[in-house]
């Protein structure tokens, strides 16, 4: 049973790993689940027995780069009050850093960003990212609710969560369309720092 279980997972794993490469090589909506099953070296069967369809398959690569919803409303709520939205900030810096050390993580934000067109085929994948991505924004303006007091003047909780999102998102999306713009791991917590550093009234970073 165990032998059968470990092989099962072997082929999981292969199936996602044909997926990733001819996701990135042919763009999503161009790639056939007989196509990756020809590529894994494994039957169309195969490929059904472990994901109903391509929206999950999809799904499931990209739960290999992002925190289950509970992780990250434990990461959230480590903010510290006295330093408000420290944790956020690591966080930030943390998925830019990862990216740019993570061959993995560089391939699937790159399919994510510029080779999937979310069809009808990929419905219930757009679904979930976008919950996730809601959930993110969320959990996000908790934390910065409970640190209200250190935002500057006439920025909400909620503009200030959209301003972080939106870099966030335009760091990934730029740097996996030209990595030569700039260096994650060197220059994100610089670029991270400077808008922190503008939505509150003190910085504890230099």
């Amino acid at each position: 049973m165990r032998r059968t279980k470990e092989e099962a997972e072997k082929t999981r794993i292969a199936i996602l790993e044909a997926a990733e490469r001819l996701f990135l090589d042919k763009g999503v909506a161009h790639t056939s689940l007989d196509q990756i099953a020809r590529d894994a070296g494994v039957t169309r069967g195969a490929v059904y027995w472990h994901f109903q369809n391509k929206a999950h398959l999809v799904n499931e690569m990209l739960n290999q780069v992002r925190l289950p919803p509970e992780q990250l409303a434990e990461r959230m709520q480590d903010c510290d009050p006295h330093q408000p939205l420290t944790a956020l900030r690591d966080m930030c810096i943390e998925v830019m850093q990862s990216i740019g050390m993570n061959p993995q993580k560089c391939r699937i934000f790159t399919i994510l960003l510029h080779r999937c067109e979310f069809t009808e085929e990929l419905r219930e994948a757009e679904e979930r990212h976008n919950a996730f991505i809601s959930e993110f924004i969320r959990l996000s303006e908790q934390v910065v609710q409970r640190a209200e007091a250190y935002l500057r003047p006439g920025i909400t909780p909620r503009q200030a969560v959209i301003s972080i999102h939106a870099l966030i998102v335009g760091l990934m999306t730029d740097w996996t369309r030209d990595p030569s713009l700039f260096d994650p791991v060197v220059d994100a917590p610089v670029i991270i720092d400077t808008v922190f550093r503008g939505l509150l009234k003190e910085w504890p970073y230099p």
